[in-house]
């Protein structure tokens, strides 16, 4: 195992474009880290800068505490596995798992036995003659797994591996993932753009945005308390709600109506009120209280839940409930949440104010 260091790290581009713009990150040893962010905010860039694959700028790099920053990918301990898999179409499985050991020369035996090995951790016993283009996404995803194994690197660097395969491979291919780390006890630096697959996989999270990092920590800090606006944003299968308030001695006035919160925000500060519809309560009687009182517009069926939205004096409010518990579009309901789900932001910056625990 070797854990990563990253220092004022920089990827510029010749025309001026900070890939990378002075990131600092810690990945520790046996590390499951996901790197997440929109298309274009630099997550791939860092992911190859750590690769070797781009010149690093500005900054260092180490891994394993040795500087890394100007030496050749090829050295560094690294295995990696991209986003189209890469895998040689006119080799048979076995050839592609041990290509990293041909290249460094290992005895043909030994490529034969690790060949064995690797594939029978990967369920792909009774393949290794086959070539790439007889096998199904997911079997070729699971190759150019046991490829970067197979190569013994420190550090395993996965480029959105999951994205070619079909929803139900996608949710397999994760479990099996996650548990194979597990397993390894390797150092994982895994980026994707899919929030739901950081969450699920990820022992901490990096949220990117425009080359610089927003977030750093587990997936329940990022999820439950987000520093900003953009990670609300990004961050959660459902939208988070984010809505102009103000607050008040009672709490904070948004949408019509009151919503208590946890902090010490100055009375009549302007702010941007959060709160995920996962954290909300909807009844349809009488209530009185803190609370959002609006009025159905529509509800969006998600499986086991649905995602109802409110006109809450002419803002739209989502909230979650169970399956076949959807009230009538046009129904009177009312809102409540915790004040500890309610989250201030500053409504300039989009920074967050109250600073209260994750519950």
């Amino acid at each position: 195992m070797a854990g990563i260091d990253i220092e004022g790290l920089a990827t510029v581009y010749p025309n001026g474009v900070r890939a990378v713009d002075g990131l600092d990150l810690h990945v520790a040893d046996g590390e499951f880290f996901a790197l997440l962010g929109p298309s274009g905010c630099g997550k791939t860039t860092l992911l190859r800068t750590i690769a070797g694959l781009e010149n690093a700028s500005e900054g260092t790099v180490r891994i394993d505490a040795a500087d890394v920053t100007r030496t050749e990918p090829g050295k560094r301990g690294v295995a990696m596995v991209f986003q189209d898999y890469a895998l040689f179409p006119h080799m048979s499985v076995a050839e592609n798992i041990t290509y990293p050991l041909k290249v460094r020369r290992v005895a043909a035996a030994t490529r034969a036995e690790t060949a064995e090995r690797t594939a029978g951790e990967l369920s792909l016993d009774g393949l290794l003659e086959r070539r790439p283009g007889q096998l199904s996404g997911g079997q070729q995803q699971r190759v150019a797994l046991a490829r970067a194994i197979a190569s013994q690197g420190k550090v395993l660097l996965l480029d959105e591996p999951l994205s070619n395969l079909d929803a139900r491979l996608r949710l397999e291919a994760r479990t099996f993932l996650k548990k194979l780390q597990r397993d390894l006890g390797i150092t994982t630096v895994f980026v994707t753009h899919d929030q739901a697959e950081a969450l699920a996989l990820a022992d901490r999270i990096a949220v990117m945005e425009s080359g610089k990092l927003r977030q750093l920590g587990t997936p329940r800090e990022v999820f439950a308390r987000p520093v900003n606006t953009f990670v609300a944003n990004f961050i959660g299968s459902t939208p988070m709600n984010l809505a102009p308030g103000v607050v008040s001695a009672a709490g904070v006035s948004v949408a019509g109506g009151t919503l208590p919160v946890e902090g010490f925000t100055p009375e009549g500060a302007e702010v941007t009120v959060g709160v995920r519809p996962e954290y909300l309560t909807l009844t349809t009687g009488d209530a009185t209280g803190p609370g959002l009182r609006g009025t159905v517009v529509v509800a969006e069926n998600l499986g086991v839940q649905s995602l109802v939205s409110v006109d809450c004096d002419g803002t739209l409010i989502g909230v979650t409930v169970p399956e076949e518990e959807e009230p009538e579009p046009g129904k009177p309901v009312f809102l409540t949440a915790p004040a500890a789900r309610v989250l201030l932001y500053d409504a300039e910056s989009g920074e967050l104010l109250a600073r209260q625990a994750v519950a």
